[in-house]
């Protein structure tokens, strides 16, 4: 019997929706439908453990392997079944089982909640542009409103950045006065991250950016833009040192701030520029621990599974509306910092230092 979350059902559910709905509809910032764009979908490609399918959509859909027509099905068979399979995952929790739906699964050859793909590629759609003509192939993983939010970017010791206490005269009983502050979130003690932060503040000590803890880290970043390292330590620095935590109201901030000494004469958005770039190789493949060449995965961008069922694309293949969707539905959280060795003031070569992380999540 196959059981999955919310998250991993909603796979199969944007696979029978789409069929179901036979057309793809980019969204804007807001996750709400661009009214004047849908794009027809021609196929669905998925990779299974018994071979790759293509679901080809005409009057029925057209099951095919091997470039042979296995079986057609009634399309108002994936309409009735996305519906009910909606209102499953609505209605369950933590892992579940539906049976009905895992017996139409396997008569149209999708033995599994997750296509079988080495990539970040959840499914593969061939739409028809009817701007240029064009039949391209897009490759999306697949985002769920349905269950909790999923992150963008995890925390590890990879994505903690450095920065040395400056201007302080802080005393031995000062360093462990500041890292005995611990706040309480739900059963547990934690680092009171922001609290200690205000106290070195208070003390008119200064925060400067050292580096990251790792360098394969920061030559990801330095690859993106030269200057990115510095430009995200002040806005993770922002996230720990006020009450903002979406990342768009972060950019604005950092902008207003102009810590880089940007000319702003002529109002070019520097940080809002580079920030996106940030995003957007993030989602298409860029991963801190691991040399990034530039090279996205497969995948071009994601496929939204809203709350109501509604599925939006944002995809490179339109830009924009990507860049604008990541910055606008990310936010910066706190993750374990005893877990990632972050939030306490340290000493090295008789110098103190101070590890922030950076952790991005959807909204």
């Amino acid at each position: 019997m196959i059981k999955g979350n919310k998250g991993e059902w909603s796979e199969i559910y944007a696979l029978f929706k789409l069929l179901g709905d036979k057309e793809l509809h980019p969204g804007n910032s807001e996750i709400k439908k661009l009214e004047n764009l849908v794009y027809p979908i021609l196929r669905i490609l998925r990779s299974e453990v018994n071979g790759n399918f293509e679901y080809s959509i005409e009057d029925d859909i057209v099951i095919i392997s091997g470039n042979k027509e296995v079986f057609r099905i009634l399309i108002s068979e994936f309409q009735e079944r996305a519906k009910y399979l909606l209102d499953e995952i609505k209605s369950n929790s933590g892992t579940f089982s539906i049976p009905k739906i895992e017996e139409f699964m396997q008569s149209i050859n999708c033995l599994s909640l997750k296509a079988s793909s080495s990539a970040k590629t959840d499914i593969t759609i061939v739409v028809h542009d009817q701007r240029t003509g064009l039949q391209p192939s897009l490759g999306f993983s697949i985002k769920s409103q349905l269950g909790n939010p999923s992150t963008l970017l995890n925390a590890g010791e990879t994505t903690n950045f450095i920065y040395k206490i400056e201007n302080h005269s802080f005393s031995d009983i000062d360093i462990k006065t500041i890292n005995s502050l611990f706040v309480k979130r739900g059963e547990k003690l934690s680092r009171d991250i922001k609290g200690r932060i205000k106290v070195i503040n208070e003390k008119e000590a200064k925060l400067s950016f050292v580096k990251t803890q790792r360098t394969i880290f920061s030559n990801n970043l330095i690859l993106i833009d030269s200057l990115l390292p510095q430009i995200l330590s002040n806005i993770v620095l922002n996230f720990y040192s006020s009450s903002h935590s979406n990342i768009e109201e972060l950019v604005k901030l950092t902008e207003e701030e102009n810590p880089l000494k940007f000319d702003t004469t002529d109002n070019h958005l520097f940080y809002n520029y580079k920030i996106k770039r940030f995003l957007t190789d993030i989602a298409l493949g860029m991963m801190p621990s691991k040399v990034w060449t530039g090279e996205y995965d497969a995948t071009g961008g994601y496929l939204i599974v809203k709350a109501d069922g509604e599925i939006l694309c944002y995809h490179i293949y339109n830009k924009n509306e990507f860049e604008n969707y990541l910055l606008a539905n990310t936010k910066l959280e706190t993750a374990s910092s005893s877990r990632h060795g972050f939030g306490e003031i340290y000493e090295e070569n008789k110098e103190l230092f101070f590890k922030l992380n950076l952790q991005i999540r959807f909204k």
